[in-house]
């Protein structure tokens, strides 16, 4: 299995037993929903997940969608991502604290993921000045893809 694969069980797996610890149960469309999440790398919108699940059989409701996201957004396993306007990407949150930040093309709404070491350390070395303690930070970038500047 590789590394990606199995971070995606894990996820999963993290996700599922979390969902079970709140109170919630292991219904056919939740599953549905974390499995989903976790094939992906990078931040997917609710109507994408919709038109992913859809295609399932049982199908997915699509209020079953919805419902599944925000109980996941509240509990800290995805994090919504304004995409566009009125239109949010929701992706799951490593248990580890790895992640990675977006480049959003204002005009088709591509999504670039980005990690990068210095922006972290300047980060945590403003934090220090600041006297801060920082929770958590997601940092995007708008403008316009390779693609769009054409």
């Amino acid at each position: 299995m590789t590394a990606s694969a199995q971070t995606q069980t894990d996820w999963a797996q993290h996700a599922l037993a979390t969902l079970q610890e709140a109170g919630h149960r292991r219904g056919g469309a939740r599953t549905a929903v974390v499995e989903a999440l976790a094939a992906h790398e990078c931040a997917v919108t609710a109507l994408d997940l919709d038109d992913e699940l859809a295609r399932r059989r049982p199908r997915v409701a699509r209020a079953s969608v919805y419902r599944a996201l925000e109980q996941l957004e509240q509990l800290g396993l995805v994090r919504r991502i304004e995409v566009a306007r009125s239109v949010a990407g929701y992706e799951r949150v490593d248990p580890t604290g790895h992640h990675h930040h977006h480049a959003i093309c204002r005009d088709c709404g591509r999504m670039v993921p980005f990690e990068d070491r210095s922006l972290e350390q300047a980060i945590g070395k403003l934090c220090e000045s600041m006297d801060f303690e920082v929770a958590e930070h997601d940092v995007v970038l708008r403008g316009r893809c390779e693609r769009c500047s054409d």
